[in-house]
């Protein structure tokens, strides 16, 4: 059910790439892997645009999820896969942005996936979300990596930029302890590659998304841990706020 906030900031996101997307089940089961063993407790997940990754993390044992989106048709829809079962009863939605909350330290895990490059003043933003943590909350974000990958989908879909390990571990407060930090997804880096020197489409289409999910991820997910992860078209964050 929908919660009301008491100042809201409400965005039309066209949000093109969320139905693309949708079905990289193979991606959002990789990331998930990953992530899982650091959320628990009260979970807000910043930009949850269609309940996608919602659907891949939440496992139903945490004591709240919060789906936090600014754009009231989405939340609109993440209701309704409340209501038909389809994400976990512990979910709920908030319209607005992460500056609507209180700024007090109730959540145990804030995420942002494939988000932050959406918004323009990203240190300003994870400052925000490192007062908001709870003692011994993880900050995670999972972003697209790498400047000169910047395509016209990036622009088309408003990402203001791409994220190195050092540019996104550089916006992070100094009050929060790095946990981890890796670049996923070494092979699908090519294919972003091709699309921005050769094909420059301002969208992959459903069946490239196809391709890349069915058969690239698999092959990356072997092949990332013998990289060490320092080679992806992805970069993964997870900064902890220290315990009291």
């Amino acid at each position: 059910m929908t919660t009301p906030l008491g100042s809201t900031t409400a965005i039309d996101y066209a949000g093109t790439e969320l139905n693309v997307f949708a079905g990289a089940l193979n991606w959002k089961n990789y990331y998930a892997s990953v992530i899982r063993s650091y959320i628990g407790g009260r979970v807000l997940e910043v930009g949850a645009g269609l309940g996608g990754t919602t659907d891949a993390i939440c496992c139903g044992d945490e004591t709240e999820w919060c789906c936090l989106e600014p754009d009231p048709q989405l939340v609109s829809l993440i209701d309704e896969r409340i209501e038909r079962g389809e994400l976990q009863e512990n979910c709920g939605t908030m319209t607005g942005i992460l500056c609507d909350l209180p700024a007090t330290p109730d959540w145990d895990a804030i995420l942002y996936i494939d988000v932050l490059e959406h918004i323009e003043h990203d240190a300003d933003e994870v400052r925000e979300a490192a007062l908001r943590l709870a003692p011994g909350g993880v900050l995670v974000v999972l972003s697209p990596a790498h400047s000169w990958l910047f395509s016209e989908f990036d622009t088309a879909i408003g990402h203001f930029r791409r994220y190195t390990r050092r540019s996104l571990a550089e916006i992070m407060p100094d009050t929060l302890d790095l946990k981890c930090l890796r670049y996923l997804d070494s092979v699908g880096i090519l294919l972003s590659l091709a699309n921005r020197l050769l094909l420059r489409s301002p969208e992959p289409s459903h069946a490239q998304i196809r391709v890349w999910d069915r058969w690239i991820v698999p092959v990356s997910r072997v092949i990332d841990p013998l990289l060490a992860y320092r080679f992806g078209k992805t970069v993964l964050g997870v900064w902890q706020k220290p315990r009291d």
